[in-house]
């Protein structure tokens, strides 16, 4: 199959998988997930610079890093917090993309007749992990070295990966697409799996400071909530209702709750878990914030609008 037909024809598997996990969660009153576009809307990535005054977070106006139109999105901070990895639709092929802060320049890092989705970096820093589809269509967790060098497959048998969390070297979070979706606890040396939920969000998160990670819990059509894995004990706890659909979420390295709304971005101190109002971007024409991501050190903002 000639590249860019392999390319839509992955494309068009990713949209189709997420289409039909969520047919069949329309069909269960407590199974619910949004309807996504077939093909996926244009989108940019912003940064901010994020300041503290009087115990309250000062945010800068966003400058927009990406250039290409069309689907950019999924931005994930490098530990220094000085790069930023994301996804990019172009020509019809999905890779992966670095942008460097400082030199305001953008590196392709993955060229292939595949598309690869969700960069994260691996435990160790030398490689990133990817959700690859491949040129049947089977939509796989696979490693690049960031050096480069020939890719490899994590896992054989685990599939369809939608979203991973690396939680140690060989331990992972994962998305699974399926009926319905659910959300897995794997271990790469044998592939075992556990399934702790069903229905989750996409946005899986370390918990900063303790031992545990997040994840939105879709209860219901009216009711999403963040939850908590405890990895010692192995028990889910709730954390906070999201707003009215609204599954993306980050944390900051002081563990404040970081969600937006339309345009606007809040915050919520897990002193008081009060939601605060930190800045309305609608004022500069942006619109629907989401896949939010905080640099290592807080200092910067990710994410994503149109």
């Amino acid at each position: 199959m000639p590249t860019i037909k392999r390319s839509l024809a992955s494309i068009a598997f990713v949209a189709g998988l997420i289409l039909s996990s969520w047919v069949v969660a329309r069909a269960q009153t407590a199974s619910p997930s949004p309807t996504p576009a077939a093909t996926p809307p244009a989108s940019d990535i912003f940064i901010v610079e994020v300041a503290s005054h009087n115990g309250k977070m000062k945010l800068g106006p966003p400058v927009k890093i990406t250039n290409w139109v069309g689907y950019n999105n999924q931005p994930s901070f490098m530990p220094d917090g000085q790069s930023v990895l994301y996804t990019s639709i172009r020509d019809q092929q999905a890779d992966i993309y670095r942008y460097d802060i400082a030199r305001g320049a953008t590196t392709q890092i993955t060229k292939t007749p595949e598309s690869e989705y969700s960069p994260t970096l691996m435990p160790g820093g030398q490689s990133i992990s990817v959700i690859r589809v491949e040129a049947d269509g089977t939509q796989r967790l696979w490693r690049f070295p960031l050096a480069g060098g020939a890719p490899s497959l994590i896992l054989e048998k685990i599939k369809p990966v939608g979203y991973q969390l690396w939680i140690d070297d060989h331990t992972l979070v994962l998305f699974i697409l399926g009926k319905p979706n659910t959300l897995q606890i794997v271990d790469t040396r044998t592939e075992k799996a556990e399934t702790i939920a069903e229905n989750p969000g996409r946005m899986l998160r370390r918990i900063p400071q303790q031992n545990k990670f997040s994840f939105v819990h879709k209860v219901s059509d009216q009711e999403w909530i963040v939850k908590a894995y405890d990895l010692d004990s192995r028990k889910v706890t709730e954390l906070i209702k999201t707003f009215p659909g609204v599954e993306d979420y980050a944390w900051t390295p002081a563990g404040d709750l970081l969600m937006a709304k339309d345009a606007k971005l809040f915050a919520r101190k897990k002193s008081d878990w009060a939601w605060r109002e930190v800045a309305d971007f609608s004022k500069v024409g942006l619109k629907t914030i989401t896949r939010i991501a905080v640099s290592p050190k807080g200092d910067r903002i990710a994410f994503v609008a149109r």
